[in-house]
């Protein structure tokens, strides 16, 4: 009997899933794209938000025969989205994920030789490539969310148009996105076939502010709480820049709301944040349903866009910023900054508004500031450091990074630094070739450049198992949580794994006390653990899944495919300092008379990040992961060195640095 209630189970969610395929927009134009697809080899298909882009056209292509017993590749910019669709699309048709359906991201490969259908992060299609150039495997390559520009897109977008020149019309290719401009990428691609493909969306009517506010999230606030008092039922997502200025209204909203005149005949609101770095549990709480009575309030960061859709929304509150990066060649520094966000962005938001029904968007700024919005934000090659893009095109045989067919052009100034990193790791020789078999081994590590020779130096130095888990760590988002009213909790429960030689060893401490707690399925134990001591468990667990990865590949001799055996340097934590000094030694400054940090080869100023175990220390040298500059250049994740090692460690570029007097 329970075997016969399970298979009516299955039947209905069965009928359930081909229902809603029938009703996505779509399953209308199923047989005229699969005619675009026999008759073009490049299409450009803008389809909107909800329209089944991602997860159906992969399959009437598959369905129709049109990979010819080869595969088809859809990318996507995001882990997360890549796995979360494949999964979708596996249980749409029936079969195992990893078998006819599969995915591949960093660190975590569900395919196999049987996949069609395979979705992968665009980073991983570009290591695909540079084991088999041609990508011979697959038919079909669909390029989703084109309009993010990341930088493994880039580098996509050029490499698309050289194979399938040598292929010679033996490989499709499908561009897609919700918002993207066509014409530029059906100029780029000789004049591809643009379509496109409505979506499910209800009117939404949008709403600016008559003059400027003079605080957007004091606007934020006030909008929130007079949509609750004029608007009928409906919840609301409000867009900020990140975690503090969310925990601040998160506090905010529950004070005002009584004070509100006729309060107690108001429902009450239920408030809900939604970031990248909030534990998986927390953001779950988002799709719950709203409870009877009440109305959610959704306070998001950009990752609300594109990325999730939250059932019952129907009004949207954008303040009209975001908190973004940018890569400064000259200074070799990354600055995080709050930016206005683009049309593109504004209209995304706007549109979560109309997933459901009619809906309004609030935007508080005036009308003639969205006009002067730019069109679409920067691509991500114009705005971060090139060293992992030069790396792989030169593994690829691009010899001249000016000649390779690029949408936008990136900065000189930003390629002559990714050079020059390159040349002082030793990843490139005389020449600007890959060296071996250092280059060689730098480009298979699915890391960036400085992080890879950390890597392989831990291997040389005898700490590889150590360096790894600084890698594993340093790959994931931050593990320790500081929410405003636990700050100090936050701060005493660190001190247990604080070492006095800075971050990174710290972050050595956590995964090793985190590996010793049992797993405890279903008990969750290490979640529980993490939950006591404030700490991250979603980024805990992520980072022991990188460690995990790695040490069953080294099984065969191989530390993520590069030949570098696994030995531990035990309590002496020189040689794992030293191995970090190798991969960032570009990052190594020393102490100032008025405690600041000059940074040896850029000359920048810096102090260490408040965040950091060594915040309010003052070591005589240090290095770090990166600068962020917000109110003043930071350095984040700092550990450590001694002043002598520099050149011992680094021999070609410190004494190059003691010989012009820099040092």
């Amino acid at each position: 009997m329970v075997e016969a209630r399970s298979a009516v189970a299955q039947a209905r969610e069965w009928h359930g899933i081909q229902k809603a395929q029938e009703r996505l927009p779509i399953a209308e134009a199923r047989k005229q794209l699969i005619d675009l697809v026999k008759a073009h080899q490049t299409l450009v298909l803008v389809g909107e938000t909800g329209s089944g882009k991602s997860t159906q056209l992969p399959q009437f292509l598959h369905r129709a025969g049109l990979a010819e017993g080869k595969s088809i590749a859809v990318t996507q910019p995001r882990r997360v989205a890549a796995i979360a669709v494949a999964r979708r699309v596996a249980q749409e048709m029936g079969v195992q994920l990893g078998a006819e359906v599969g995915y591949a991201v960093r660190f975590d490969d569900r395919s196999s030789a049987a996949t069609r259908i395979k979705y992968l992060t665009d980073g991983m299609l570009v290591r695909e490539a540079l084991i088999d150039p041609t990508l011979s495997r697959y038919k079909i390559v669909v390029l989703d969310e084109a309009h993010e520009r990341t930088l493994p897109t880039e580098i996509l977008f050029g490499l698309m148009k050289q194979i399938q020149a040598q292929r010679k019309g033996g490989m499709k290719l499908i561009i897609m996105s919700a918002t993207l401009d066509a014409a530029k990428f059906a100029h780029f691609f000789d004049g591809a076939k643009v379509i496109y493909l409505q979506g499910r969306q209800f009117s939404v009517d949008t709403m600016y502010v008559p003059e400027p506010v003079d605080s957007y999230l004091d606007a934020v606030l006030r909008t929130v709480l007079q949509i609750h008092v004029d608007e009928p039922e409906g919840d609301i997502l409000a867009f900020l820049t990140g975690q503090e200025e969310i925990e601040t209204l998160q506090r905010l909203i529950p004070e005002r709301l009584p004070q509100l005149e006729g309060a107690e005949s108001l429902g009450k609101l239920l408030v809900v944040p939604i970031y990248a770095a909030l534990q998986p549990e927390q953001q779950a709480k988002v799709f719950e349903p709203t409870p009877a009575g009440m109305r959610k309030v959704i306070l998001a960061t950009n990752i609300a866009e594109t990325s999730i859709t939250v059932p019952g929304v129907r009004y949207v509150v954008d303040a009209g910023f975001v908190k973004a990066r940018s890569y400064n060649a000259r200074l070799q520094s990354d600055s995080l900054q709050v930016v206005p966000i683009s049309k593109a962005q504004a209209r995304q938001r706007s549109g979560r508004a109309g997933r459901e029904a009619a809906g309004k968007a609030f935007r508080l700024y005036t009308e003639a500031a969205f006009l002067g919005l730019q069109a679409a934000s920067a691509p991500e090659i114009q705005r971060v450091s090139l060293a992992s893009l030069v790396l792989q095109l030169k593994q690829l045989g691009v010899a001249d990074m000016t000649a390779f067919p690029f949408m936008d052009a990136p900065p000189k100034a930003a390629l002559l630094r990714a050079l020059e990193l390159l040349l002082a790791l030793g990843a490139l020789d005389a020449d600007g070739a890959l060296s071996k078999p250092l280059g060689a081994q730098l480009v298979r590590l699915p890391l960036e450049p400085a992080f890879g020779k950390l890597l392989l130096s831990g291997g040389a130095m005898s700490c590889s198992e150590e360096a790894l888990s600084v890698v594993s760590m340093t790959s994931t988002d931050p593990v320790f949580l500081n929410t405003r009213n636990k700050q100090e909790a936050a701060t005493e429960m660190r001190k247990q794994f604080l070492s006095p030689l800075g971050d990174h060893i710290t972050l050595l401490n956590v995964l090793t006390a985190y590996m010793k707690v049992p797993s405890g399925f279903p008990k969750n134990e290490r979640g529980r653990w993490c939950g006591e001591r404030l700490l991250n468990a979603r980024s805990m667990r992520k980072a022991l899944e990188i460690l995990e990865k790695a040490v069953i590949e080294s099984k065969n001799d191989l530390l993520l495919g590069v030949q570098v055996p696994l030995k531990s340097c035990e309590n002496d934590m020189d040689p794992l300092q030293r191995a970090i000094l190798s991969g960032l030694f570009m990052h190594a400054a020393i102490l100032l008379p008025d405690n600041t940090y000059k940074v040896i080869a850029s000359g920048q100023i810096v102090s260490i990040h408040p965040s950091s175990v060594l915040s309010g220390r003052k070591p005589r040298c240090i290095v770090f992961d990166e600068i962020l500059r917000t109110t003043r250049n930071y350095a984040r994740n700092v550990t450590v060195m001694e002043p002598s090692w520099l050149p011992e460690v680094v021999p070609a570029f410190f004494r190059k640095m003691e010989s012009s007097g820099s040092l």
